[in-house]
């Protein structure tokens, strides 16, 4: 048997799937993992065509309509049988050799540890070196898009809030860690390459819904784990940052997105407190002396 499953959640992406399935060749032909991917409401089938064609050993879901990033990995994982699971996006290749086992490995070593982060590189072109000198580390969260999951710690917290439907989910799930007393760690030794260029993102043509999808998970996530009297200066300066470094420079998209992540917030206030598990004083404090998420790695 397995002890990895591989998750990938896809819309629409068809060759960049291919991309990554084909970094994936090799240890899913072989079916040295179980594999789940499901179909996020693409506007045609042909990506289900394709993994039948291709990867009949393949588990494929589709929701009819998109149901977003959240309810769809709460789909993929609950349909998981192994001990650990490997989430990567639909862009996203595997760079290093070995993986399973490093990850086998690792989380054998560390028991306290339900998630790996993984170096990510993000840029259109693969690095030009994969050296890298830095170490271990417990952080504070984690990219979702390319980590590996103790699945029996993911049964321990709440799943994803599909009402979120993009964003936040990682630190939902490393605030709802925090406070079970799990870890989250950073392993450079496993290197994915994210086929993202950050920088044009602006210019996409959903710029401003991702924007105010992003900006109402920040807010959703004060108001569901911060300590109270810390979210009136949280919220106020995330906002005021946004005025200043979008807005007042003449970014209108941004205000609208802005304003449309406010509504958000107050229609999903009774959700918010309801789902609440908020971090003592203390909690906070020293979750804050933790490393921050290490999602950006740019080699030297």
């Amino acid at each position: 048997m397995n002890n990895i499953t591989l998750t990938i959640a896809t819309k629409n992406k068809l060759d960049e799937l291919k991309i990554t399935l084909e970094s994936l060749k090799e240890i899913i032909l072989a079916k040295k993992v179980d594999c789940i991917i499901c179909d996020d409401g693409s506007t045609d089938d042909s990506i289900i065509e394709y993994l039948r064609e291709n990867y009949p050993m393949i588990l494929v879901l589709k929701n009819r309509k998109s149901r977003g990033i959240h309810f769809t990995r709460n789909l993929m994982f609950s349909k998981v049988k192994t001990p650990y699971a490997l989430c990567l996006d639909d862009d996203v290749s595997l760079l290093t050799c070995n993986s399973l086992g490093l990850i086998e490995n690792y989380f054998d070593k560390n028991p306290k540890c339900s998630v790996i982060a993984f170096r990510i590189f993000w840029s259109k072109k693969q690095p030009i070196t994969m050296i890298c000198n830095e170490d271990n580390e417990r952080v504070k969260s984690f990219g979702a898009g390319a980590c590996a999951w103790r699945m029996s710690y993911w049964r321990m917290i709440p799943n994803f809030l599909d009402w979120f439907m993009f964003y936040g989910e990682e630190d939902f799930a490393a605030f709802h860690l925090y406070k079970k007393g799990l870890e989250i760690h950073y392993v450079p030794d496993i290197l994915v390459h994210h086929r993202v260029d950050v920088k044009s993102r602006k210019m996409e043509s959903d710029y401003k819904l991702r924007l105010r999808r992003s900006l109402r998970s920040g807010w959703y996530l004060y108001l569901l784990f911060y300590p109270l009297k810390l979210i009136p200066r949280k919220f106020s300066y995330t906002l005021w940052m946004q005025l200043k470094l979008k807005v007042f420079k003449g970014d209108m998209k941004a205000l609208v997105a802005i304003f449309l992540a406010l509504f958000d917030v107050f229609l999903n206030l009774p959700r918010l407190l309801k789902n609440s598990n908020r971090l003592s004083s203390y909690e906070f404090e020293q979750y804050q002396k933790l490393t921050n998420s290490k999602l950006y790695w740019i080699p030297k």
